[in-house]
């Protein structure tokens, strides 16, 4: 019988995302031994109790005895020195980030674990099926504007014009934060009333050839009053906009971080973030305002002169862990029973079952695989 381990995930206080008792009840029928970490979901109010009362198979361990078992589960990717924990031949579930973290790949290739990536596990149709757009776009855009109504204090009623969100990046993640961005130009469906005497809400969404363009990102961003990084780069090593551009923004604007990419100086070329200067958040530490100690975080080759008020968090779903895991939950438990169901080579593009697909591409194979086709078509290109 296999074993599946589940530890909790000690990177923050702020972090409480364990998987919820209703979760382990759809997994009671299953052939698999399941092991949770002490303390497994006390964060969120939960005790050892409720957990047992809906999965009798569960046994409370050691975070070193979850890492050693055939399959191990935990949404944000573990340290390396957990990873060393983990056998030769195991799986290993989490948010692994698979383009952006060289290095972990690295790391799991060489200690012979199967990494299946739940931000890569897409479907048919390369849409993802592990994610939650709202709980990372709507619980970003929440707080940007919080911290723009705390600057609005100081401009007069007769001064206010409709507040300007710009956004850079035209995926799911930015499409869902102009929708949530666009309640707020409606004092009746503001419950905070946040900005009750505002003009309304434009949203600008700019595609590359736009961002690219230095005199139009200029004209754009001295009317901007929130600005929206919800890119993905093809190339994470270079930012998108310079600090330079940064001192057009208004002195009140506040720069909303909707990526999870951080810095990353143990590679080179080094991993930087596509606003340059900007600090880093956690969900310790969201709002990061001029001056604060973090910016000292920032890489000392990369300008930070020109500074505003920045969310950010490296966690946005983590805000409502409950409603956040709920999701998850509904979301990985079909993945979930195939890895107990299967062995590691049964997983191709090529197999009858949607979910086997899936998965598959959420390894690092397929994810190198694709790499390599994408290099074979840019020679295809040159010659």
């Amino acid at each position: 019988m296999k074993t599946i381990g589940f530890p909790r995930m000690h990177k923050e206080i702020n972090e409480k995302r364990d998987f919820l008792p209703s979760f382990f009840n759809m997994l009671s029928n299953e052939k698999v031994q399941i092991f949770l970490e002490e303390g497994y979901g006390s964060a969120l109010g939960y005790t050892k109790e409720d957990y047992l009362k809906l999965n009798t198979k569960i046994k409370f361990v050691s975070n070193r005895e979850c890492y050693e078992k055939d399959i191990v589960l935990v949404l944000r990717s573990p340290e390396f020195e957990e990873i060393d924990y983990m056998r030769k031949g195991s799986i290993l579930l989490s948010m692994l980030h698979y383009p952006t973290r060289s290095t972990r790949v690295d790391k799991l290739k060489e200690k012979g674990i199967f990494g299946v990536s739940m931000d890569s596990i897409r479907n048919d149709f390369s849409e993802r099926i592990v994610v939650d757009y709202d709980g990372t776009s709507g619980n970003g855009i929440n707080a940007a504007f919080t911290e723009l109504a705390q600057n609005y204090k100081s401009i007069s009623t007769q001064e206010r014009k409709p507040i300007v969100v710009t956004i850079m990046g035209m995926g799911r993640v930015g499409l869902t934060a102009a929708r949530q961005a666009g309640k707020y130009g409606y004092n009746k469906e503001n419950e905070n009333k946040l900005l009750e005497k505002t003009k309304g809400v434009l949203v600008n969404m700019l595609p590359r050839n736009i961002t690219d363009d230095k005199k139009q990102m200029i004209k754009i961003l001295k009317k901007t009053d929130i600005l929206v990084d919800a890119t993905t780069r093809d190339d994470a090593t270079q930012y998108i906009v310079s600090n330079e551009l940064l001192g057009h923004l208004k002195k009140h604007s506040i720069i909303l971080d909707l990526t999870s990419d951080p810095y990353l100086t143990d590679i080179y070329p080094p991993q930087v973030k596509a606003i340059e200067g900007i600090p880093h958040g956690t969900l310790d530490k969201i709002v990061i305002y001029p001056g604060d100690n973090v910016y000292n975080s920032v890489p000392e080759w990369l300008k930070s002169l020109n500074q505003r008020t920045v969310v950010s968090c490296n966690a946005w779903p983590g805000v409502n862990p409950k409603g956040c895991m709920d999701l998850y939950g509904k979301q990985l438990i079909y993945i979930v029973q195939n890895l107990i169901g299967h062995s590691t080579s049964d997983f191709n593009l090529y197999n009858n079952d949607y979910f086997n697909r899936a998965i598959y591409r959420g390894t690092i194979e397929c994810f190198e695989e694709s790499l390599n086709n994408y290099a074979d078509e840019i020679i295809d290109v040159v010659i």
